[in-house]
């Protein structure tokens, strides 16, 4: 059974590969209702912990933990991040597939989903558009583990400009299509050419800590300052408390439509004593409209990018866009060329099962956005470069098509190579990472063929050794469609190699505590390009 799977902040929403359909899957819920959702939830009760609806059922009680929106942590986190929920530490690696764990035994036991038990579940999944290497690799991995077979990874809007193309046809939608996705915890604008072969993403950006969330606390403030109870927020509220009035505020939320004019929030689901609070719909939109210029500025930024090239049309999908704030700001700007996806929720899943699909006919391109490399010495070591391996907009390789491979040849100096890679933003002329820089794994390799078996590289001094030069040094580098990066380094002369898998390895950091929802801190202005 091959399926699209859209791992969202605020909720995980799964599409079926059927016969040319795509349908959506629904849930088993605690309260016997189906959903087209599952929550991705942790919660600990009672020393248990709980994944999706079993958390989400447990999340409302006293004396329960819940961590929401995890995803959120995710860019700056590795596979042995030790994260902190209630008195238990496990690693990031072994939380998440946990959950995915719960979500596969879910959709076999407990949905509208029609698999044999010994059918295995394919997958393609879903990854913010200015995701880091380490959150695919955190993704994918953790689905792996869980069970699933991971055929790759998409950029959430270009799975959604696949929804679209797939709803309208080529020929209908061809052009350059903006898409404009607003999640539940995440933003993302995507460029998309789409012609008669399939669709190029040309450029992508986003905001990872900017979506429905942010607008479901605004909520929950506003709703607090009515009743009087503002300073209950920060520290005032238990865990279970505080749950139930972010789920609360959710349901209100997404009830909004165009002609409200108050949003009445129920607090007596947080504590009893509290009743009904109206919150004026203006005042809401007006205190939301700083992030909605947030993601506004984002999508200047990628079609300033491309000078000179106009939009054909803009798709706007996720489920923190049908605010109608949302509509209206982006009328100001594309006017009629705006189009809401019908499946706004669910779009992104339903274009990752097209993907999925081997029989849909259709191209996706996915590509770098970002520089990838790794750290060299030069002038005797006096100074450090960054050889990029992988430009940004290098177009990854299709579902089945062999990796993309980049090699490096070259003799050493040194008895051990210590290579440390990165991402950035852009690579400079003169080799130097600049934008954004993100530090990545660390791997050791023996040139020395005397320490090809030893058991810890990292107890051994790097020193400068007369033999090295003699010996020739192969990097092989290869990227497959999920962008998940493997290298082969081998000693040719000596006949010896070892592989590895790059992730971001941050078991040094911090430990992630989740906690309370605290309110943010104000958002620097931007400057617009010029």
């Amino acid at each position: 059974m091959r399926l699209g799977i859209d791992f969202g902040t605020t909720s995980i929403v799964v599409a079926a590969v059927d016969r040319g359909n795509y349908p959506v899957v629904t849930f088993d819920g605690p309260d016997g209702e189906a959903r087209d959702w599952f929550p991705p939830l942790i919660a600990v009760a009672e020393g248990r912990r709980l994944y999706g609806w079993a958390a989400w059922e447990a999340g409302g009680k006293a004396g329960t933990t819940v961590v929401r929106s995890i995803k959120r942590a995710l860019a700056d986190a590795g596979p042995e991040t030790q994260v902190v929920v209630a008195d238990q530490v496990l690693s990031m690696s072994r939380l998440l597939a946990e959950m995915m764990s719960e979500l596969h035994r879910a959709l076999r036991e407990e949905s509208s989903l029609d698999v044999a038990p010994e059918e295995p579940l394919a997958a393609v999944l879903g990854v913010p558009a200015n995701a880091h290497g380490n959150q695919r690799f955190l993704t994918a991995e953790a689905f792996r583990a869980a069970g699933f077979e991971v055929l790759g990874l998409l950029n959430e809007p270009a799975a959604a400009a696949a929804e679209l193309v797939h709803a309208g046809g080529r020929k209908s939608h061809g052009g350059r299509v903006l898409v404009y996705d607003l999640g539940g915890g995440t933003f993302d604008a995507s460029l998309v050419d789409i012609g008669e072969a399939g669709a190029d993403v040309v450029a992508s950006t986003g905001i990872p800590t900017l979506g429905g969330d942010d607008f479901d606390q605004i909520l929950a403030e506003q709703a607090l300052e009515a009743a009087g109870v503002a300073e209950t927020l920060g520290d005032g509220l238990e865990q279970a408390e505080t749950f139930r009035l972010f789920e609360e505020c959710r349901r209100r939320k997404e009830a909004i439509h165009p002609n409200t004019r108050s949003i009445v929030v129920d607090l007596g689901v947080v504590r009893e004593a509290w009743g009904e609070v109206k919150v004026p719909a203006a005042a809401f939109f007006e205190r939301c409209r700083p992030a909605l210029d947030e993601t506004m500025h984002a999508v200047h930024d990628v079609l300033s990018g491309r000078p000179g090239e106009d939009v054909d049309l803009v798709y706007v999908t996720g489920g923190g866009s049908e605010l109608p704030l949302v509509g209206r700001s982006l009328r100001e700007v594309f006017g009629r060329r705006l189009r809401r996806s019908p499946y706004s929720r669910n779009a992104v899943a339903i274009g990752l099962a097209i993907r999925a699909d081997e029989q849909a006919g259709y191209v996706l391109r996915e590509r770098f956005h970002r520089s990838f490399g790794v750290w060299r010495e030069a002038d005797g070591g006096r100074s450090v470069w960054m050889d990029e391996l992988f430009a940004p907009d290098t177009v990854l390789p299709g579902p089945g098509e062999p990796p993309l491979v980049r090699s490096r040849s070259y003799r050493p100096v040194h008895n051990i190579g210590h290579f440390r890679f990165l991402e950035c933003t852009r690579c400079g002329p003169d080799g130097q990472p600049a934008g954004d820089v993100t530090l990545w794994d660390e791997i050791r390799f023996p040139f020395d063929p005397a320490l090809q078996d030893h058991p810890d590289l990292a107890a051994v001094d790097v020193v400068h050794s007369d033999a090295a030069p003699w010996h020739e040094i192969e990097e092989r580098y290869a990227v497959d469609a999920s962008g998940a990066v493997v290298v082969e380094i081998r000693n040719v002369t000596a006949g010896y190699g070892r592989s590895y898998r790059l992730a971001r390895w941050a078991a040094t950091q911090p430990r992630l505590v989740p906690g309370k929802r605290r309110k943010p801190a104000p958002r620097a202005p931007r400057a617009r390009k010029s």
